[in-house]
């Protein structure tokens, strides 16, 4: 096979695994849209907050160190040589439920039956606090996040890869990034299970029912403050593993937040009430991006991989606003 050939498998494969990357944070959306019709703009912080959160724990780092120093004179700044990696992860679920009553408790029990726009400026105050919470429990620095999972180029593939191309010419060998397979295989396992969830469960279907109609979800006796803080928990550990993903690839920084801004085309494509659509979404923009950087980039100077998925976004609410996998809904007057 020829050189130019080989690249381009290798670049729909980098962008397959950029899109998963993509769809796991979109899964958390997804969640919550389902279950209470609130798109939940803090959701990137979540999976920030979620990342800082195993960090510290991982390293022993004592929460609010530089606020207890500023007001005590003191200088601590850790309680221990940390907690193993697995232990820290169950730690940080914990965190991340406790963290979905408070937000039910505090806000969610409040706006009951509120218009969308109310709930969703809620959320934009809710991704504020926790990022400036998050930056005053655990400082702002970027954090390096190590979770045992393998990292860098396969040999293994690259050696393979090279004996594919054309005899006598220049070609090395494919780079996939093997973080980016686990991450592969770690969504296919969630998106399975909670479409298991949600579709052969009772308290799934109950999630529907809620995101349909409060007033009649109640009036059934479905509870409403028990499926708010179901959903919000299991958009917790959703965005502990998208935080985990992003953060063992770049480091644990507060542009980690910024990864939602790149969902909302994911979510546009795949559909708001999708899960299936999220990752479907994901993989097209996650694809997209990287051959429009590789063969367009070159054209008009770079940086396409920063537009495109808008560009795309866009032209689907054009002609298909639902996107792949919603529901349309027809309103009649």
């Amino acid at each position: 096979m020829s050189p130019d050939f080989l690249n381009f498998i290798e670049t729909v494969l980098n962008g397959l695994m950029t899109g998963v990357m993509y769809a796991l944070v979109a899964l958390g959306f997804v969640l919550i849209f389902k279950a209470s019709g609130i798109f939940n703009f803090a959701q990137g912080v979540m999976a920030l907050f979620a990342a800082l959160t195993l960090v510290g724990l991982q390293t022993g780092q004592m929460p609010f160190s530089h606020l207890i120093n500023a007001t005590f004179g003191t200088d601590i700044h850790h309680w221990g040589p940390g907690l193993p990696t697995i232990l820290a992860i169950l730690m940080t679920m914990a965190v991340m439920i406790v963290l979905a009553f408070t937000i039910e408790k505090v806000v969610l029990k409040h706006l009951v039956n509120q218009e969308p726009i109310i709930l969703f400026m809620a959320t934009i105050g809710l991704a504020y606090f926790l990022e400036g919470f998050g930056d005053l429990m655990w400082g702002a620095d970027v954090k390096p996040l190590d979770v045992g999972l393998p990292t860098g180029g396969s040999f293994w593939l690259e050696d393979v890869t090279t004996s594919w191309a054309t005899a006598g010419s220049e070609y090395y060998g494919m780079y996939i990034d093997t973080l980016d397979v686990s991450a592969a295989i770690i969504a296919i396992i969630l998106v399975i299970a909670l479409t298991i969830f949600s579709q052969y469960t009772a308290t799934g279907r109950a999630l529907r029912a809620v995101a349909d109609d409060h007033q009649a979800a109640l009036s059934v006796g479905i509870s409403l403050r028990s499926i708010w803080v179901i959903v919000w928990s299991i958009s917790g550990f959703v965005a502990l593993v998208a935080g985990i993903m992003w953060g063992a690839k770049s480091g644990v920084q507060f542009s980690l937040s910024l990864i939602a801004l790149k969902a909302l085309p994911v979510l546009i494509l795949g559909g708001f009430t999708s899960i299936p659509g999220a990752i479907v979404g994901g993989l097209i923009i996650g694809v997209g991006e990287k051959l429009a950087e590789a063969y367009i980039g070159p054209l008009v100077g770079g940086a396409v991989e920063n537009w495109f998925a808008y560009m795309v976004a866009l032209a689907f609410l054009l002609f298909r606003p639902q996107g792949l996998y919603g529901e349309k809904i027809i309103e009649r007057i």
